[in-house]
């Protein structure tokens, strides 16, 4: 066991659902045997830690509960059963805090789908706290010339949309319609889709968001709220008018999700990342027979996903446009959520 590790920390807690959060002090807890602790410097935040918080999933949360899921950090200490990590080495706390590594799933580097899977920040706590506990076979291994306030929005939002774009089947030259192109994982869609040869059209409102898309190199803006018919300007955006290969879906809303299946393209794929609360999906059954489309989930990455999607990083042709703001702030980032007032991705500094 390493030594000066405090007995208390800086944490943001959820005591109810519906929260609010509450910066307070809580205990360090200490790693089992297949477990390490990371001291958290820097953590993402994700829309899915404002799920989280109102308990708007179908899917229980665990309360008293630390959000976060994109906490990177440096390891302090470790279980004796850890062999391949080491104290100082530079790591990641992401979604899937552990899973059973035996299941028909894991077996097949499918984990995130593991029946026993370990959620940071929502069934086990997560990032928003100083020092926090993972699965050493879990967290993600970070080169330590890499910085850990930019790297920490890839952790969940790179990892996923990278995850998606794999998904999609879509190639070199061909190109991917972004939906939700302004926020935290569609800045990063953009960048992995342009790193992988793709032409993208970004599809979000605002201005601020337009110019950030532009310059992450979208060849083509939609503002879905100023279109007069957003089907056809996507297709129009297209070369042959026909529409993209494929459309990634990180939209908040519901609406995208049942208009996505009537611009892509004929033999196109719909990947959906985004998960808004209640949201149902549906396409029209005769243009989707005919037009020989494919509408597919694509969850977050597996390990192998995470070490890809961080090389990327690691070579510098993945930039997060990110802020910074204390984690004793954390309530102001979920007000800009609830607003949809934000462009890219919000990092907390846990000193802070």
């Amino acid at each position: 066991m390493a030594q000066d590790i405090p007995k208390e920390q800086w944490a943001q807690v959820i005591e109810k659902t519906g929260g609010p959060v509450e910066y307070k002090k809580i205990p360090v807890q200490q790693p089992g045997p297949d477990e390490v602790l990371v001291n958290i410097k820097y953590s993402g935040v994700c829309h899915t830690d404002l799920h989280a918080v109102n308990g708007d999933w179908p899917l229980p949360t665990k309360l008293p509960l630390v959000g976060g899921h994109e906490g990177a950090g440096v390891i302090v200490a470790k279980g004796n059963l850890v062999e391949d990590i080491q104290i100082g080495d530079h790591a990641g706390v992401k979604w899937i805090n552990g899973t059973c590594l035996q299941c028909d799933f894991c077996q097949q580097s499918d984990e995130p789908l593991c029946p026993k899977a370990l959620l940071s920040g929502y069934t086990v706590d997560g990032s928003f706290q100083q020092y926090c506990i993972a699965k050493a076979a879990h967290v993600a291994r970070i080169p330590k010339d890499v910085p850990l306030d930019a790297v920490s929005p890839v952790l969940c939002a790179g990892i996923t949309v990278y995850k998606g774009l794999k998904e999609s089947g879509a190639r070199p030259g061909q190109t991917v319609a972004v939906v939700g192109a302004g926020g935290g994982l569609g800045s990063l869609a953009q960048q992995y889709a342009k790193a992988m040869g793709l032409q993208v059209i970004a599809i979000d409102t605002g201005d601020e968001k337009k110019k950030m898309c532009e310059e992450l190199g979208s060849r083509a803006f939609v503002d879905f709220a100023k279109s007069q018919n957003v089907v056809k300007d996507v297709q129009a955006a297209t070369e042959d008018g026909l529409g993209p290969h494929a459309v990634i879906l990180v939209a908040v809303a519901e609406k995208p999700f049942q208009q996505a299946a009537e611009y892509v393209r004929p033999r196109g794929t719909v990947i959906c990342i985004g998960l808004p609360a209640g949201a149902k999906l549906s396409a029209p059954v005769f243009e989707s027979v005919i037009k020989m489309i494919c509408i597919r989930g694509s969850y977050v990455g597996n390990r192998k996903d995470t070490a890809e999607a961080l090389e990327f990083f690691r070579r510098g042709v993945i930039k997060s446009p990110f802020k910074v703001i204390g984690l004793s702030e954390l309530q102001k980032v979920y007000d800009l959520m609830h607003q949809g007032q934000i462009a890219g991705r919000y990092v907390v500094d846990t000193s802070k």
